[in-house]
């Protein structure tokens, strides 16, 4: 049975302030958490139903808490409690400029449903794209709802928040930017490289006019109803997807 003081620290992990003073999050589930055991992101405690549910090769540097399905009950989140939670250090990613300018990467300008920056990087994940990138008012990737959007997908795909100015203006200026305007150049017959920055705008107000500026090459995502429309815009994590997926066709 875990002790009062362990249950309201691990629940305090669910607020921001709280992750950012320990640097830990966590993650629920089995196929979540051993999706992140399998990779670099550090374990620091598993709450779990059943040690037999770890595997033998994977108790290392982290504290194992064997507790009862009520003590599981007072920390998760979810409508049907998992036997399984795990509690991880957040990563401290370093930004490589070299790799980004022979790659595919994503930028998340200032997303604000965890929901949907989750299915951004499980999209990302799917499509082979290794880095997304997110500006400092884009939802924290840590809270809980966009770790379970992920899918297990966070520990794959590396997250870096940065400045917007200073990452852009960083950029080799070879690196072509992308951005999904209702101006844009039909995504269909475009020409995409295989290289490249796509930025996936705000929910409601698109693209931040202060990185409108760096995009190369603006895309347009065309709609097929010509009767009877009552859809005005995709949802943003659905864009997403459908980009991700051109460049990747193309390749």
């Amino acid at each position: 049975m875990l002790s009062k003081n362990k249950i309201k620290f691990f629940n305090s992990l669910k607020l921001r302030k709280f992750r950012i003073k320990h640097n830990l999050f966590l993650a629920e589930g089995e196929k979540l958490v051993f999706n992140l055991l399998q990779s670099e992101i550090k374990p620091k405690f598993i709450l779990t139903t059943s040690k037999e549910l770890i595997p033998a090769d994977k108790y290392y540097n982290f504290e194992i808490f064997e507790v009862n399905n009520s003590d599981i009950n007072k920390i998760s989140q979810l409508k049907t409690p998992p036997s399984i939670i795990g509690i991880f250090e957040i990563p401290d990613y370093k930004i490589n400029f070299a790799e980004i300018e022979n790659s595919l990467s994503i930028f998340c300008d200032d997303i604000q449903n965890p929901g949907n920056l989750g299915t951004i990087i499980r999209t990302a994940d799917w499509f082979g794209i290794e880095t997304v990138f997110c500006s400092k008012n884009t939802v924290d990737v840590y809270n809980p709802k966009t770790i379970q959007a992920t899918m297990g997908s966070i520990a794959s795909v590396k997250i870096h928040y940065i400045n917007k100015p200073y990452f852009f203006s960083s950029l080799n200026k070879k690196i072509p930017v992308y951005g999904t305007l209702l101006e844009g150049e039909n995504i269909y017959t475009a020409n995409l490289s295989k290289n490249g920055i796509i930025i996936i705008g705000n929910e409601g107000k698109g693209i931040s006019e202060d990185i409108n500026s760096y995009i190369t090459n603006r895309l347009f995502i065309p709609d097929f109803n010509t009767k009877n429309k009552s859809a005005e815009s995709l949802n943003v994590s659905v864009a997403a997807a459908i980009v991700c997926s051109e460049f990747k066709r193309r390749k």
